[in-house]
């Protein structure tokens, strides 16, 4: 039987949201944050299998056959038990080409800012929790699971003011991890907040995050969904936001983080609706230049740590504030990526609160 040479697998191949999520993966690992197991389950997740993987983790000079890091404990999707260790598999066919990322930027939350505002006082934290949750029984919120219509069946989490009143709709995309309980959280502090929050699950085309086995698939699914559906699923989410009676406006927020900070971008830019964006850490869409077409306010929450993500920022400022667009950015010292999880390992809860209390003043004073 004849052998034919296997052709190497180009990592361009891998669109911008597999690199992105690829490379937080590897920090992850880099950092002590997970095991090697893990790293792999998740990069071939990722990349769509094990010859991609090892292709990105040369490409960002990672050793494919690093020792393991020192575990942490697992986050909220991973097994208790992990399987067997995987063996490098043939890759799927890959998405769209990326691009080079633009080198980072030298900035900080000291540094002076031509359009902030000095942030609100901070919320006193609840007894028994985190600064900013907002328990499920809370009295002055309702907030129930949901489904809706894109071109496919989507699920999600809604919350709004218990009280009567007209309120503005804001939508939350969650990280990497799918539509978990935190994000489930965020959404009832906006609600308590005053505003009708939706969270989709953009795990939804795939079965609901909570059917996937752990957050290697979670992330796999998102890192390889067109993001042509995913915004069409945001906008579904739109729509049923302002069916909501009570809903101010047709104007609604958005906020996202990590992952879904990406796609706050990238729903800003794609519906004219949008009238105010918050983007915790994500990445800037490539290219940059869709946000010229926005009609949102964009604020952006990052951390000093976290300079995979910053070095796309100069790229996002230059088309926001060229097309005349308000843009803001905070950048909080010694903070890191994920620093607003108060379920995760890099939850900074003083950077969090601060964060937070920007957010809620963006949205009011722009919705």
């Amino acid at each position: 039987m004849s052998s034919r040479k296997r052709m190497p697998f180009n990592p361009e191949q891998l669109n911008q949201m597999q690199w992105y999520l690829g490379e937080e993966t590897i920090e992850d690992y880099d950092d002590g944050l997970i095991t090697r197991r893990t790293l792999l389950r998740r990069l071939i997740a990722i990349c769509g299998g094990g010859t991609a993987a090892a292709a990105l983790m040369s490409a960002c000079g990672a050793p494919v056959n690093a020792p393991a890091a020192t575990a942490a404990p697992s986050t909220p999707l991973e097994p208790t038990t992990a399987p067997t260790e995987p063996t490098l598999a043939p890759a799927a066919t890959a998405a769209s080409t990326g691009t080079a990322q633009p080198q980072a930027v030298d900035a900080t939350a000291t540094a002076p800012e031509a359009t902030a505002s000095p942030a609100p006082a901070a919320a006193e934290a609840p007894k028994g929790g985190p600064a900013l949750s907002v328990p499920a029984d809370d009295p002055a919120v309702r907030a129930e699971d949901v489904t809706f219509q894109s071109s496919a069946a989507i699920t999600g989490y809604l919350a709004r003011p218990s009280a009567d009143g007209v309120y503005a709709g804001v939508i939350v995309i969650h990280e990497n991890r799918g539509l978990t309980d935190h994000i489930k959280d965020v959404a009832r502090r906006l609600a308590k907040a005053g505003f009708i929050a939706l969270a989709p699950d953009l795990v939804s085309r795939s079965g609901k995050t909570t059917a996937q086995t752990d957050s290697a698939q979670v992330a796999g699914v998102l890192g390889g969904a067109n993001p042509e559906d995913l915004i069409a699923d945001l906008n579904a989410g739109i729509a049923l936001v302002g069916a909501q009676p009570g809903i101010k406006s047709e104007k609604v927020g958005v906020v996202g983080f990590c992952f879904g900070g990406g796609y706050a971008l990238r729903l800003a830019a794609a519906n004219p609706n949008v009238g105010a964006a918050v983007c915790y850490y994500g990445v800037t869409p490539q290219p940059a230049s869709m946000m010229a077409a926005t009609n949102a306010t964009v604020l952006g929450q990052y951390g000093s740590a976290d300079a995979r993500v910053n070095g796309t920022i100069p790229a996002l400022e230059e088309a926001l504030t060229g097309a005349g667009k308000t843009f803001e950015k905070h950048i909080y010292e010694g903070a890191g990526h994920a620093f607003n999880n108060d379920t995760g390992q890099r939850y900074d809860e003083k950077t969090a609160v601060e964060a937070w209390s920007r957010t809620l003043a963006w949205f009011e004073k722009y919705l």
